[in-house]
């Protein structure tokens, strides 16, 4: 019996990898309409973002971003939680349910903002 999903018999279907939440620090500088405060010159951003690796959670997060009128000129990975964790993160309780929301909705959370300022 073949697999409907697979349109190539020949070639076994590919197998669904796991998703994952990874921490992702994002700054953004200012563009016209980007609603970030008057005298601000940019912010940093915490994010929680869902994908199958981190390189997938910083596309979708900078593609959101982008749509958002944001101009997104860094983006630093920080791992998920366990490797957050490894590195001897400590993981408080809201932090953990954003991340589990990140993952349950397959979404991008933004979790903090700090605008800055010269």
């Amino acid at each position: 019996m073949t697999d409907p999903q697979n349109t190539n018999p020949a070639r076994p279907a590919k197998a669904k990898r796991a998703q994952g939440v990874y921490t992702l620090l994002v700054q953004v500088g200012r563009k016209e309409g980007d609603g970030l405060p008057d005298k601000a010159t940019g912010a940093g951003l915490m994010i929680y973002a869902s994908g199958v690796d981190e390189a997938e959670a910083v596309r979708e997060t900078v593609a959101i971003l982008k749509e958002a009128d944001l101009a997104v000129l860094e983006v630093e990975g920080l791992g998920t939680i366990e490797e957050r964790e490894a590195a001897g993160d400590e993981i408080d309780g809201e932090e953990r349910k954003l991340m589990g929301r990140a993952l349950a909705e397959n979404s991008v959370i933004v979790a903090q903002m700090t605008p800055f300022y010269d």
